[in-house]
């Protein structure tokens, strides 16, 4: 357990978001990995379908995050309260809610996964072989969500380290078996769907034991699983904003991902290798944003108002340097980190144009995400809601359909992800200015007056 109340807030937040980031780094690997491997194995046709499918499984893990958020941020304030009958209480109901819902989703998913890529155009010569790719993700949701729910327990009580050393293992693995499945057996995106789940599963069994093993008073038995209403009320509160949050920028992708798909298999191949790149580029201003959350969480509890402005400062400045070195690379090298995916000419010259587009404005990123985990750890968490929503469904996508419209043709796709940036990190940053000088107003009204 990891107590962020305490010591400088530069360094906490930078040891506390290091372990995080590694660990999302890995965890973008399980996709990428596929990619990567079926993109040169089994060509573009392969990659292109399996890049869709992607889009589906960030919505999944997506709704996962946002579930489990809220019982992260509930057991952070505990934690900064020091109060571990409540935590308990708040780690078997989120538990609890999360295995019961991805039960659910799993059962619809894998019933209606063809009609999802009819729904999206995903071109005819595509849909044999992404619907047994999305049919078996759909499976993966139970364990990944179970994950998802004790990584989310793990960092609200400051272990932000454990999950990670789990990950690796689990991507490694994934790596192995996606060369075995599809190289040696010849399971073809099945093989690489397949590789995915028992990676998931295995990082689900290996928290088990190691919560079991450290903190045997946190362990969750499924025997003894109770449902408090009332600790499940407030996570939700907590929780549903920042699900719909995500739910809604996945349905916005997927929406993107509806108009690349009319462009045709190059353009799909492309964007998918992109947009694993671009996943990449912004991970660590998304790791900063999720340290933020917790360390703002923690420090709230405890009544330690100032130490969070301080923080956050912290986080800006570090995440903004990060990305600029980022984006500079990316904008240099694009062609690098596309052949990685294929080599087709046609491939790569597209790729290309999303990343130059897209990398220059990371900083914007970076900003906005850091922003975001402030106000989640406040537990403001309606505003970021509706700034990822507007900004995406109000601004990205309506521009990506107006300008792909014009001669510029996918290229206006590129240039809508931007807008789409701007318009959050205003929307926040506004917010944020208001939340601050409410603070400051408070702290004003209790200084004693002569």
């Amino acid at each position: 357990m990891k107590d962020l109340t305490q010591g400088s807030e530069l360094k906490t937040i930078l040891y506390f978001s290091l372990p995080i980031l590694v660990g999302n780094l890995f965890q973008q690997l399980y996709n990428v990995a596929d990619s990567v491997i079926v993109g040169n194995f089994l060509g573009k046709e392969s990659l292109a379908a399996v890049g869709f499918s992607y889009q589906i499984n960030f919505l999944l893990i997506s709704l996962s995050s946002g579930i489990s958020l809220g019982t992260s941020v509930l057991i952070s304030r505990y934690f900064g309260a020091k109060n571990m009958q409540q935590i308990k209480k708040v780690i078997d109901t989120g538990f609890l809610f999360s295995i019961v819902l991805s039960i659910l989703i799993a059962v619809a998913g894998v019933c209606s996964s063809y009609q999802i890529l009819v729904l999206f155009r995903v071109p005819e010569n595509l849909l044999t072989i992404a619907n047994s790719y999305l049919k078996i993700i759909f499976i993966g949701v139970i364990p990944t969500f179970a994950y998802n729910s004790l990584t989310n327990i793990f960092r609200g009580v400051g272990d932000s380290k454990t999950p990670t050393y789990i990950l690796i293992a689990a991507t490694l693995i994934n790596i192995v078996l996606d060369i075995f499945f599809i190289t040696t057996l010849k399971w073809g995106v099945a093989g690489a769907a397949i590789a995915t789940v028992m990676a998931q599963t295995f990082s689900f069994l290996t928290c088990m034991f190691y919560m079991q093993w450290r903190y045997p008073e946190l362990f969750i038995r499924f025997w003894n699983l109770q449902l408090d209403c009332q600790e499940l009320k407030k996570s939700l509160i907590i929780g549903t904003p920042a699900m719909l949050q995500q739910v809604f920028v996945s349905v916005g992708f997927m929406s993107i991902q509806f108009l690349i798909n009319g462009f045709g298999t190059d353009c799909m191949a492309a964007y998918t290798a992109a947009s694993k790149v671009d996943s990449f580029a912004e991970m660590p201003a998304l790791n900063l944003g999720h340290a933020m959350t917790n360390f703002t969480a923690q420090n709230y509890g405890a009544k330690k108002i100032d130490r969070v402005i301080k923080g956050g400062k912290s986080a800006l400045v570090m995440g903004v340097g990060i990305s600029f070195l980022i984006s500079v690379v990316i904008c240099l090298f694009p062609s690098v980190f596309i052949s990685l995916f294929n080599r087709d000419p046609n491939v790569v010259q597209i790729g290309n144009g999303y990343l130059r587009t897209v990398s220059v404005f990371y900083l914007v990123f970076a900003a906005m995400q850091i922003l975001n985990g402030l106000l989640l750890g406040y537990g403001k968490s309606f505003v970021p809601m509706i700034a990822s929503v507007g900004s995406l469904c109000l601004l990205q996508v309506p521009a990506a359909v107006i300008l792909s419209g014009t001669e510029l043709a996918y290229r206006g796709i590129w240039i809508a992800a931007p807008v789409g940036w701007l318009g959050g990190l205003l929307i926040r940053f506004l917010y944020f200015r208001h939340i601050a000088r409410k603070q400051e107003e408070q702290v004003f009204r209790n200084i004693p007056h002569k």
